[in-house]
């Protein structure tokens, strides 16, 4: 209970509770936390250049340990770029902490200097949004940010820290580690669900959100080996189950599989376990009748709120992700894996057929460019991406073999693939780490390439250039035909970009020159960029751009 400045005791708090890494811009609002930092090696703060890209650093650590991210920004601007990253982590529950530093508790209420109030703020954005105006209750308020972070549907957590705060002493006595709890099925739940399985005869079981781990994704596995119902993964969730797997029946969202979208239709029973099944998992909101789906559903959430929010389930069930996986060997199912062997048999082979590589316009072949990557990587690549048109060839022809080597927003925030695999490579340097951007999306945190040279963090990014914002483009044509405005790009070389910076760049036009490109970027030992230039004719892998482009008005 030695005396200690708010900052000094902040960082004993993040030690105790098993931060490792922070992610962050220097401000001059917590220089306490900062100087800090100097003495506790052991806790190591990673520079970024835009509080957007930390955030997103933060968020995608944490998706990869299962601990809370960390993330420390200043006020005013620094605090409204980070919301960003907030937003994604509360929209794919992920569990975050971001502490802000805030004015001076003697000029609260004046707008002072870049003064917000970050209760009202981030309240909407997060689990919980406060402020510590006494150093004496950091580690109760710490140690509730922990608990709140990763409990229940994990998300993130904003707490705000007066500059003059950060600086005043206190005896106080540390927390302990906080130990979070989990919801677990009741056996009546077990029981119910068994005899719903009993009568199915076409049963889905949907994985998704937040709060999983490798042993949850191997319950699921053995589940689907003895009972032979066909999964699928939610929107950007396809490392929660082997896509080479026998039972891997494909997965929603974006450019889905319209038979897998049929066949969720005419399933009459789906079991829904962590997902939301929120707008784009559902196409629209169409997969599924509200409030009463025409499926018989079983949804299980760990958040009471969320079941019933929109759909009626014929059993909900409060349940952690992990502990209802953890008793689906308690599951009886009768007959079932003799009934479900040719829903599931055409269930996986509409997916694998899904998942061959087509031809589209131009030199430079995307669907091809994802087959080699298929080949080459180890299956713990880690593969990492922001949002846009480009992201639907990840999903449609890269098939994950392991999980935690999906690193992709929910939320559809473009700028992500780039922070985010700075993080993942920060974290786990003997993997191969790629990130994926759009022209657009690169340059809204491409700076964060940066951040991987300082620290060596040796990512390869591939940037797929069509000098566009080709989603909203792909609206454009749609809906408003004849009138398209203000989505062209004028973009910089990459290549020189990443060179710029002390990196690896090349550009690529055709498909045979990828494979070598990439080894090339491999070898370079450097973080590396490679452009490759598309036709804007590509435009999705289903339609070019002239077949989706409407008469004009």
């Amino acid at each position: 209970m030695a005396v200690r400045s708010g900052g000094r005791i902040l960082v004993d708090q993040l030690r105790i509770h098993g931060t490792q890494h922070v992610y962050g811009v220097p401000g001059e609002s917590y220089l306490a936390l900062l100087d800090a930092l100097h003495d506790v090696p052991e806790l190591k703060f990673f520079v970024c250049r835009q509080e957007g890209g930390a955030a997103m650093m933060a968020e995608a650590d944490a998706k990869l340990t299962g601990r809370p991210g960390v993330c420390m920004v200043t006020r005013g601007p620094g605090a409204t770029n980070a919301s960003a990253g907030i937003h994604i982590a509360h929209q794919d529950s992920t569990p975050l902490i971001l502490l802000v530093g805030q004015v001076a508790r003697s000029m609260m209420g004046r707008e002072a200097f870049q003064e917000i109030d970050f209760r009202h703020m981030y309240g909407p954005l997060s689990k919980w949004a406060a402020q510590i105006d006494d150093p004496a209750r950091i580690p109760e308020m710490m140690a509730r940010a922990f608990s709140i972070a990763g409990s229940g549907r994990p998300g993130p957590v904003v707490l705000a820290l007066p500059e003059d705060m950060l600086s005043e002493t206190s005896d106080v006595r540390d927390a302990e580690p906080v130990r979070t709890s989990q919801a677990c099925p009741d056996p009546k739940s077990i029981r119910a669900f068994s005899e719903i399985l009993k009568t199915s005869e076409r049963p889905m079981l949907i994985v998704g959100g937040g709060g999983w781990d490798k042993t949850a994704v191997g319950n699921i596995k053995a589940f689907a080996e003895r009972t032979k119902i066909p999964i699928v993964t939610s929107f950007r969730r396809q490392d929660y189950f082997d896509n080479n797997h026998s039972s891997f029946a494909g997965y929603l969202g974006i450019g889905i599989n319209p038979k897998l979208a049929q066949r969720v239709k005419d399933a009459d029973l789906l079991i829904v376990l962590g997902a939301r099944l929120s707008e784009v998992p559902t196409s629209g909101y169409s997969l599924l009748n509200i409030p009463v789906p025409h499926q018989n559903l079983v949804h299980v959430h760990a958040d009471p709120e969320e079941l019933g929010r929109v759909y009626q389930a014929q059993l909900p069930i409060n349940a952690d992700p992990r502990a209802m996986a953890a008793v689906l060997h308690d599951v009886a199912v009768g007959d079932g894996a003799e009934r479900w062997a040719d829903w599931l048999k055409d269930a996986n082979s509409d997916c694998q057929n899904y998942s061959r590589a087509i031809k589209t316009p131009g030199n430079l072949q995307m669907s091809e460019v994802m087959t080699h990557l298929q080949k080459v990587l180890p299956e713990n690549a880690i593969i990492t991406n922001g949002a846009g048109n480009y992201t639907a060839w990840i999903h449609r022809f890269y098939r994950y073999r392991q999980y935690g080597t999906q690193l992709a927003p929910t939320a559809g925030s473009m700028g992500y693939g780039v922070p985010a695999s700075v993080a993942a490579k920060l974290r786990m340097p003997e993997r191969e780490v790629i990130a994926f951007a759009g022209d657009g999306c690169f340059l809204m945190n491409g700076q964060e390439f940066a951040t991987a040279v300082q620290y060596g963090a040796n990512i390869i990014c591939i940037v797929v250039n069509n000098s566009m914002l080709g989603t909203i483009r792909m609206h454009q044509e749609t809906h408003y035909p004849g009138r398209v405005s203000n989505t062209g790009l004028i973009n910089p070389d990459f290549a020189s970009y990443a060179e710029a910076f002390g990196g690896y760049g090349e550009i690529v036009e055709r498909t045979e020159e990828f494979p070598a490109a990439f080894q090339r970027a491999r070898d370079s030992a450097k973080p590396a960029i490679l452009e490759l230039r598309v036709d804007p004719e590509a435009l999705t892998p289903g339609k070019s751009l002239s077949e989706i482009r409407g008469p004009s008005l």
